[in-house]
């Protein structure tokens, strides 16, 4: 494919998936398209090619031959965003708000005077789910005018993370389980997922067309070069080859389908089960595998270049970065970044290197996670990218087909 059609792939990955639910419904249905068999239970057997899909979270596999060592590729579905509560009818001044939780480290500010959709899942009565995804603007968090707020530009806006971000959705009452029963044609909702999005479309932008700005780029990115590199990843391999996408990496992994429950283990049970691996040779393949650990990292900001070791700072258009951090708050080690280097190197890959500042603290990802739970060795790699955890994130645009490339590379073996 060219740049502009991988771009595009992309673009339309990003713009139908506003959230976790939507974002694994994106990836089922690119795999089911290239040949993937959609699996609802282990015990109805494991197909050569498989996906499976549990609730925002997916596994997918291509197994290799009988007891073939692991190579895993590890994304989140999940965004810091603004969630319905589940009694969100509010409001004041003459307005119909909306009660919202703040989900994970949601740069606040990138809210405020957004065109907002809404989109998730409801369940009926009967426990039939039903997903929607309103596109059309429903909703607005206005900023307080500067007339008001004089010195807001001297010492910077002071947001009251429970006051001050309630959407305003009209200026009549409406109930808001009657909407999304409207919207989705759902009679009687007992429950429901609600989340909020910006609804302006992905797109690529500068002068010379370098850049790629959208939401939920953190990581629904290195989700999509996932599973594009699985699928370009050829019909055989001398690995078995996995893609887990797991939800709720921005608050913890602590889940059922985050990276610390049990889904990606329960899968490798599964495969050394059909393969008559006994214990042993089970515990041997997982040393023998590799898991790389796909999430964005902080690209040097021009306009804040302090913030970054100058050694290590990865900037836009340069490639993937390696991510690496003494302390395991990412797992990559000597070994990993050796492989990964070797593997760059072959395919023409520029790889660049990420190590936070002694004095920045250092977040953390999937890959410490998976390591520790399974015994299996991490790489965590990302595309840079700015303004991390923003409703609007901006990675250079040669980026994401350079870490599908990679990824693809990985899986090969």
């Amino acid at each position: 494919m060219t740049r502009e059609a991988d771009l595009g792939s992309l673009c339309s990955w990003l713009d139908a998936s506003p959230t976790p639910f939507h974002a694994a419904q994106s990836a089922t249905e690119r795999l089911s398209a290239a040949g993937w068999q959609k699996l609802d239970r282990f015990a109805e057997g494991l197909p050569s090619r498989g996906v499976r899909i549990v609730d925002g979270s997916v596994l997918a596999w291509k197994r290799g031959a009988p007891g073939s060592p692991y190579r895993i590729i590890g994304a989140h579905t999940d965004s810091p965003n603004l969630r319905v509560q589940p009694n969100p009818e509010t409001g004041a001044a003459g307005t119909a708000q909306l009660g919202i939780e703040i989900y994970g480290g949601v740069l606040l500010n990138s809210w405020l005077d957004r065109d907002l959709g809404l989109a998730g899942r409801v369940v009926a009565r009967d426990g039939t789910v039903k997903m929607f995804h309103v596109g059309d603007a429903v909703a607005r968090i206005p900023q307080l005018a500067i007339h008001l707020d004089r010195e807001i530009n001297d010492r910077g806006l002071l947001l009251d993370r429970h006051a001050h971000l309630t959407p305003i959705w009209g200026t009549s009452a409406t109930g808001f389980r009657d909407w999304l029963g409207s919207v989705t044609g759902t009679d009687d909702i007992v429950a429901f997922d609600a989340q909020l999005f910006d609804t302006q479309r992905a797109a690529v932008i500068g002068r010379d067309h370098s850049l790629l700005v959208s939401g939920r780029l953190d990581n629904q990115l290195s989700c999509w070069a996932a599973v594009e590199a699985m699928v370009s990843s050829g019909a055989t391999s001398d690995h078995t080859v996995i893609v887990v996408l797991n939800d709720h990496e921005e608050v913890g992994s602590d889940s059922v389908t985050g990276a610390g429950g049990p889904l990606l283990a329960n899968l490798l049970a599964a495969i050394d089960h059909e393969e008559g691996l006994d214990p042993r040779r089970a515990m041997d393949r997982r040393a023998e595998s590799w898991c790389i650990s796909a999430d964005n990292a902080h690209a040097v900001h021009p306009n804040y270049q302090e913030r970054h070791d100058p050694r290590h700072g990865p900037i836009l258009n340069a490639g993937p970065a390696l991510k690496l951090n003494g302390n395991q708050r990412y797992a990559t080690s000597a070994r990993g970044a050796g492989l990964m280097r070797a593997l760059a190197d072959s395919e023409g890959i520029p790889l660049q290197t990420f190590v936070t500042r002694n004095n920045m603290p250092c977040g953390s990802t999937i890959g410490p996670i998976t390591a520790t739970n399974l015994g299996i060795e991490a790489i965590d790699i990302g595309v840079p990218q700015w303004s991390m955890h923003s409703a609007r994130e901006t990675v250079g645009a040669e980026d994401p087909t350079r870490l599908r490339d990679l990824l693809s590379a990985f899986a090969n073996g």
